[in-house]
């Protein structure tokens, strides 16, 4: 029963934790916004429900929602035997890759 409510109590911590992060992040857009769009560009200012309405726009179009999939790899090196299948490939579409062009002889 002990371990139940820590576990509760923690998640709670933890959602209270990151809604003060995005609601933080939400209003430093506002400030961003308020601060260098109406003197560059002449765009009124904004509140902060519109900045988070921003902030969603700017995932949607830039971002999506979904983290690295199967084919998204972030932050991972090649094994050796994916970078020679990678520049056999890649010989196919851009000709002989990783070798020095021979200089005529004069």
């Amino acid at each position: 029963m002990q371990h139940r409510v820590e576990r509760i109590v923690r998640k709670a911590v933890l959602l209270v934790v990151f809604a003060g992060i995005f609601v933080g992040f939400c209003f430093s857009v506002r400030e961003l916004w308020n601060w260098l769009m109406p003197v560059i560009f002449g765009l009124p200012h904004i509140g902060f429900w519109q900045a988070l309405g921003l902030l969603l726009l700017s995932r949607i179009l830039f971002g999506g929602f979904r983290g690295p999939g199967p084919g998204r790899r972030w932050g991972r090196r090649l094994t050796p035997e994916e970078r020679e299948k990678f520049r056999q490939g890649m010989q196919g579409r851009c000709g002989h890759v990783g070798a020095q062009k021979e200089e005529p002889s004069v």
